[in-house]
C-alpha cells in the first residue's frame, strides 16, 4: 500500500477526531459563558452554541479536506510522520485562531453589554428635589 494514502487516511481520521473533540469541549464548557454574555437566556445561549459548534465543524472540517492533498508523494516512514506532524500541527492551529476569535467576539459583546447595564440607574428615580436656594 502507498504510503500517501496511509498518510491520507490517518490525516483525515486524527484531523476529524481533534475537531470533534474540540467542538464538543467548547460546546459543554463554553455554556455558562454564553449564558452570561446573553444575560442568562440560557435558551438562547443554547441556540448559539449550537450555531457556534455547527460553523466550527464547517470550517475546521472543509478546511481539513482541501488541505489534504500533500505535496509531494510519501516515501518513507519518516515522511509519513513529518508529513502528518505538519498536517495535524496546520489543524490544530487553524482550530485554535477560530476558538480566539470565537472568545474575542463574545468577550466584546459581553463588554458592551456591561457598559449599557453601567449607564442604567440602579433604582429608578423616585422624585425630583429643587435646587437649594442661596
Amino acid at each position: 500500500m502507498d504510503l500517501t494514502v496511509v498518510a491520507y487516511a490517518v490525516y483525515l481520521l486524527v484531523s476529524i477526531a481533534l475537531t470533534v473533540w474540540v467542538a464538543r469541549t467548547l460546546s459543554r464548557n463554553g455554556q455558562i459563558f454564553l449564558a452570561d454574555v446573553l444575560r442568562g437566556n440560557e435558551k438562547l445561549a443554547d441556540a448559539v452554541n449550537h450555531l457556534l459548534v455547527v460553523g466550527l465543524y464547517l470550517v475546521n472540517l472543509g478546511f481539513v479536506a482541501l488541505y489534504l492533498r500533500a505535496a509531494d508523494a510519501v516515501a518513507t516512514a519518516r515522511g509519513l510522520v513529518e508529513t502528518l506532524s505538519v498536517k495535524l500541527g496546520v489543524v490544530l492551529l487553524v482550530l485554535g485562531v477560530l476558538h480566539l476569535a470565537n472568545v474575542y467576539v463574545l468577550s466584546r459583546i459581553r463588554r458592551r453589554g456591561a457598559m449599557e447595564r453601567e449607564q442604567l440607574p440602579p433604582v429608578e428615580p423616585q422624585g425630583f428635589t429643587a435646587p437649594a436656594q442661596a
